[in-house]
């Protein structure tokens, strides 16, 4: 459970294992502390649905080194998580949209590796839906138009088109407040990481 409800905060401070600072040291105690202090938390799995859910989103240009953006997404089944990750992206994002639809990208590659684990335990096989809160982004991987601000992408990115064309999965739109995987990108206030990490099964 903690790798899941830290995994982004860990992920900044592995950035500096080579040369780690004073700074750094005291954010890792900080996790330390927040650990201590939730030892009790789980994630719950209860009697929702076993439909498979996924949640992405990506921060712009969070790393002050390399510019570079943070991709993050989560997906639940029967209300608790699953499967997640928090990862810097590959490439550095010109746009907002460009960083939200790489990192969509990415989670429809995990959303159709779960799919297929769910039809071999004998789990119902409809497309998981992804839930994205850029809609540009959105726009971008449902339309294989010619975009001007676009034509720069590099191609593995444009993966989840064909996914969506061959309906194995499902992309929509969620408000940023519903948005679970909002807590894999960037830092958040308590209230907003504790409601992020409720909706995903951490009680």
């Amino acid at each position: 459970m903690w790798i899941l409800v830290k995994a982004h905060a860990v992920g900044v401070v592995s950035r500096f294992m080579a040369n780690p600072g004073k700074a750094h040291w005291e954010a890792v105690k900080s996790i330390l502390r927040y650990l201590k202090g939730t030892k009790n938390k789980c994630i719950c799995y209860g009697k929702d649905p076993l439909e498979l859910k996924g949640f992405c989103d990506s921060d712009m240009a969070g790393d002050v080194d390399t510019r570079k953006s943070t991709s993050g997404y989560i997906f639940t089944l029967a209300g608790g998580a699953i499967s997640w990750c928090s990862r810097l992206q590959k490439i550095v994002a010109l746009s907002t949209t460009e960083a939200e639809y790489i990192s969509a990208t990415e989670a429809s590659k995990e959303a159709i590796g779960l799919a297929r684990l769910c039809c071999e335990f004998g789990l119902p096989s409809k497309a998981p839906m992804l839930g994205c809160d850029n809609q540009s982004a959105i726009c971008l991987a449902k339309n294989a138009m010619f975009h001007a601000r676009t034509k720069h992408i590099d191609v593995r990115y444009h993966f989840i088109r064909e996914v969506l064309e061959d309906d194995l999965i499902t992309l929509v739109k969620v408000h940023t407040s519903q948005n679970p995987a909002d807590v894999l990108t960037k830092c958040l206030s308590k209230a907003q990481h504790q409601l992020c990490i409720q909706m995903v099964g951490v009680t």
